[in-house]
């Protein structure tokens, strides 16, 4: 089996047509009577046909036109090959949302070259809007060049954040950081898709976006596609046990949210440490 070609711009190519078959197979889904649920981690987490419709169709399209590379998608796990590229997959980001008939959900496709983010994809097929970005070239939204906001102060700041899957056994789940930074902004949004949050980031559709106890999968496209937009992104929390601590925001406000965030972890003496935003 030959390999298609593996120049940025033709994974990129690549990417976006999976994340639109995978879009359809949402589509086919979407508000459908009796589509069901299963619970993963609780009641919070789920997963749905159409997630596993959708990560088939994109890991059967990567192991077809490229044999050669990783995989690593949030239903089937990792896949490894020793190959310099992996693609990294939420094949339906936003289940809840998509569940409830909500049209905020997406496929979200990255891929790494040696360890580096080299393209993002994230693509809301009920809106149909399709976010990209290839590091170094960009961002775009439906083929238009996008940038972040310019805003520099919380007052005039709209911010999205999200809650871990656990909220209702951890007390350690954001309410304390919401409680701290919502008044100080404009408005505080919860939409339900990482990778849209950091999309609307990238776009300046939103000005700031943070959450804890992500995965790679929920951010590796986003964050590229922030960057390439101007936008700021870095780690507000690291090395404990609430996963990936993600804040993105315009320049302007990042660094007044990071140090609006509880950036401790606690070490087994319960010492507090304090982590680097950036």
């Amino acid at each position: 089996m030959t390999e298609e070609g593996t120049g940025t711009e033709s994974l990129l190519q690549a990417a976006m047509e999976m994340a639109r078959k995978a879009g359809e197979a949402h589509m086919r889904h979407f508000r459908s009577a009796g589509l069901q649920t299963e619970a993963k981690f609780n009641e919070s987490d789920v997963v749905t046909v159409a997630d596993k419709e959708a990560e088939r169709i994109i890991i059967s399209g990567i192991r077809s036109r490229f044999p050669a590379h990783s995989i690593l998608s949030e239903e089937s796990g990792a896949s490894h090959t020793g190959g310099r590229i992996r693609w990294i997959i939420d094949p339906l980001d936003g289940t809840t949302n998509f569940s409830q008939g909500l049209p905020l959900f997406s496929v979200s496709i990255a891929i790494e070259i040696n360890g580096e983010d080299a393209v993002g994809v994230v693509y809301a097929p009920r809106l149909d809007e399709m976010f990209c970005a290839v590091k170094g070239s960009g961002a775009f939204l439906n083929g238009e060049r996008i940038s972040c906001s310019s805003k520099t102060t919380l007052d005039k700041a709209v911010a999205a954040t999200g809650f871990p899957v656990d909220k209702d056994s951890n007390p350690d789940n954001n309410l304390d950081n919401v409680a701290r930074i919502m008044p100080r902004l404009r408005g505080l949004r919860r939409l339900g898709s990482a990778a849209l949050d950091l999309c609307y980031v990238a776009a300046g559709f939103l000005d700031g976006y943070w959450e804890m106890n992500l995965h790679e999968w929920d951010v590796a496209a986003g964050r590229l596609i922030a960057r390439e937009a101007g936008a700021a992104y870095g780690l507000w929390r690291n090395g404990d046990d609430r996963g990936i601590c993600a804040l993105a925001a315009t320049p302007g406000i990042y660094r007044s949210l990071a140090d609006l965030l509880e950036r401790q972890k606690r070490t087994p003496e319960n010492k507090p440490v304090l982590i680097p935003s950036m």
